[in-house]
């Protein structure tokens, strides 16, 4: 049985241990386990030859990288012009509310992140929320219930 640092080393493997490479290795462990931990950047500095504090730098200066594990299912809330006119400011809100948390945390029991974007480009379905990479269009703040999953909802 492959223990985490093992298949770690086999995804880094797949890159040669330069200092350009480390973006898309970080992307890559990000994809493997769903953030990146603190092991997991030790283990991709080690590689590449590089101090866990460069790594940890580049991995907290974009903003596509999590340092936190996001829940089983991940809420997107639309910002975007047309989402914001169209009342994405409420549905984050009755989430908020709903889930008990505000945008860009997780539940407690890890069931549930809550996330804004700055647009998805679904402009005429405003206001947008994408549920595990599943748009939803329309969304009132009445309906927010609708696109939780039944046996984890709040």
């Amino acid at each position: 049985m492959d223990t985490p640092e093992t298949a770690l080393s086999a995804l880094l493997t797949r890159f040669t241990p330069s200092r350009d490479n480390l973006i898309p290795i970080l992307h890559v462990v990000q994809e493997a386990e769903g953030y990146l931990s603190p092991a997991s950047m030790a283990q991709v500095a080690a590689y590449l030859g590089l101090s866990e504090s460069e790594v940890h730098g580049v991995a907290t200066f974009y903003a596509s990288f999590r340092l936190k594990p996001i829940g089983k299912q991940c809420l997107k809330v639309c910002r975007g012009t047309a989402c914001h006119v169209k009342g994405a400011g409420e549905v984050l809100a009755e989430l908020e509310k709903k889930l008990g948390i505000k945008a860009g945390e997780t539940t407690p029991d890890g069931a549930y992140s809550l996330e804004t974007e700055a647009c998805f480009g679904s402009c005429a379905l405003a206001p947008v929320v994408v549920v595990d990479g599943r748009v939803s269009g329309r969304v009132e703040p009445a309906g927010v219930g609708e696109l939780l999953k039944g046996e984890n909802e709040p």
